[in-house]
C-alpha cells in the first residue's frame, strides 16, 4: 500500500500519507491545517480520501520550528473537504534546549555575589542605611559575625586638649579633651594614647587608654559617636616621681 490515511488529533483533519512519510523520522508529521505535531502511525484511517479541494497551509513565523513533515500529499477534513498541503518539512535533529538552567544559574551567582557583598561591606551598609541594619543583623547571625561601627580615624580628630596638675596633689594631673566626630554616620570610640615628656620632650610615660576607660557608662561605647557630633572626657592620673612638662595626645583604631 503506497498511501494511507491518517487523522490529525487536534483538529481531526484528515491527510494522505506514503509510506516514505510514514517511515521518515518514525512516522512523527505536522498537520498542514492546525501545525500539530503528531505520529501518521497511530492516527491511521480506514475512510478514503475525497476530492480535493484548494486549501491553503499556514507558514509558520520561525523557520527554527518547522521540523515535522506535514502529513500527506492529500487531506480529508472531517466534514469530507480535502486540502492541498505542503511538501513534508523536516523534523528537528536534536529539541529545542530549556533556558531555564541558564536563568537559574545566572540567578544563583548573582545571589552569591550579592551575599558576598553584604559580608564584606556590612559595616559601611549599616551606617550608610540604618533601615538595613535588622537585616544584616540577621544574615550575621547565620554567619556568626557581628557588625561593627564604622571605625575612620581621619574622620574623627581631637579638636582640643589640655593637661593640668591638681594643686592639692602635685603628683595627680587631669587630662581633658574633645573628641569630634566629622563623619555624616555614627562612629566608633577611638582608642586614645598619652605620651608624657620631660624638658627635653623626651617621653617618659606612655599609656593607650580604651573607651572605656575615659567613658562614663559601657552604654556610650556601644551607641558609639553620633554623626557631626562632639564630646568631652577627663582622666585623672597619677605621676608620682614622673615630672613630666609635656604631653602628646593621639587618636587611633586597633586594626
Amino acid at each position: 500500500m503506497n498511501a494511507a490515511v491518517t487523522r490529525c488529533p487536534e483538529c481531526s483533519t484528515r491527510f494522505k500519507v506514503s509510506a516514505e512519510q510514514l517511515a521518515a523520522h518514525d512516522g512523527i508529521v505536522r498537520c498542514g491545517r492546525c501545525n500539530a505535531v503528531f505520529n501518521a502511525a497511530e492516527h491511521l484511517h480506514d475512510d478514503e480520501p475525497s476530492p480535493q479541494l484548494s486549501l491553503p497551509i499556514a507558514v509558520p513565523e520561525d523557520p527554527a520550528n518547522d521540523a515535522a513533515p506535514v502529513a500527506g500529499r492529500e487531506t480529508v477534513a472531517s466534514s469530507g473537504v480535502d486540502a492541498n498541503p505542503d511538501e513534508p518539512e523536516a523534523l528537528p535533529s536534536t529539541p529545542r534546549r530549556s533556558q531555564w538552567p541558564w536563568l537559574v544559574g545566572v540567578l544563583s551567582a548573582l545571589l552569591v555575589l550579592l551575599a558576598q557583598a553584604m559580608y564584606f561591606y556590612r559595616v559601611e551598609l549599616a551606617a550608610q542605611l540604618p533601615g538595613l541594619k535588622p537585616a544584616l543583623a540577621s544574615y550575621c547571625g547565620l554567619l556568626k559575625c557581628t557588625i561593627p561601627l564604622p571605625a575612620k580615624a581621619d574622620l574623627m580628630s581631637i579638636e582640643s586638649s589640655d593637661l593640668e596638675a591638681d594643686p592639692p596633689q602635685t603628683s595627680l594631673i587631669t587630662l581633658s579633651a574633645v573628641l569630634h566626630n566629622r563623619a555624616t554616620h555614627t562612629q566608633a570610640y577611638p582608642h586614645l594614647e598619652l605620651s608624657l615628656t620631660d624638658v627635653q620632650d623626651k617621653v617618659v610615660a606612655r599609656r593607650t587608654f580604651i573607651p572605656a576607660e575615659y567613658l562614663k557608662t559601657s552604654a556610650e561605647e556601644k551607641l558609639g559617636l553620633a554623626a557631626n557630633r562632639e564630646t568631652s572626657i577627663k582622666l585623672r592620673l597619677d605621676t608620682t616621681d614622673l615630672k613630666p612638662t609635656g604631653y602628646k595626645l593621639f587618636l587611633f583604631y586597633p586594626q
